[in-house]
C-alpha cells in the first residue's frame, strides 16, 4: 500500500505541479490566478512529489509515514480552509487523504511501519 500511496502522489503531481508553473488556464478555474499564495502551493506540491519519488527510490516506511501523515491532516482540512467541499483541488485532496488514511492502517496492522 505504501507503493500505492506513493505513486498516487506521484500521478496526480506530476500534471498539477506542471500545470501551475506554467500557469495554465484550467488551474486558474480551481486555484485561482496567480498570487504569491499560489507559488507557495506549487512550492508545497513539488516538495511532496520530490519526498515521494525519494521514498520510492529508498524503501523508508516511517519516512512514508510522516508524509502521509502531514497529508493527512492538510487535505482533510482543506474543506474548511477553502470553504467549500465542491472546488476540485478539495475533492481529489478528500480522495488522497482517505487513500493514505487506508495505507497508514494497513501498514500499522502488517507491521510495516513500527516505531521501535
Amino acid at each position: 500500500m505504501i507503493l500505492a500511496s506513493l505513486i498516487l502522489n506521484i500521478a496526480v503531481l506530476i500534471p498539477v505541479c506542471f500545470a501551475l508553473l506554467l500557469n495554465k488556464k484550467e488551474m486558474e478555474v480551481v486555484a485561482g490566478v496567480f498570487t504569491p499564495a499560489r507559488g507557495v502551493l506549487l512550492a508545497i506540491y513539488t516538495t511532496i512529489l520530490l519526498a515521494s519519488v525519494a521514498l520510492l527510490l529508498f524503501d523508508q516506511p516511517t519516512l512514508a509515514f510522516g508524509l502521509f501523515l502531514m497529508q493527512i491532516v492538510y487535505k482533510y482540512l482543506t474543506p474548511f480552509t477553502v470553504k467549500t467541499v465542491k472546488n476540485p483541488i478539495v475533492i481529489s485532496n478528500l480522495f488522497i487523504a482517505t487513500f493514505h488514511v487506508v495505507t497508514v492502517i494497513t501498514s500499522f496492522k502488517s507491521g510495516i511501519i513500527t516505531f521501535e
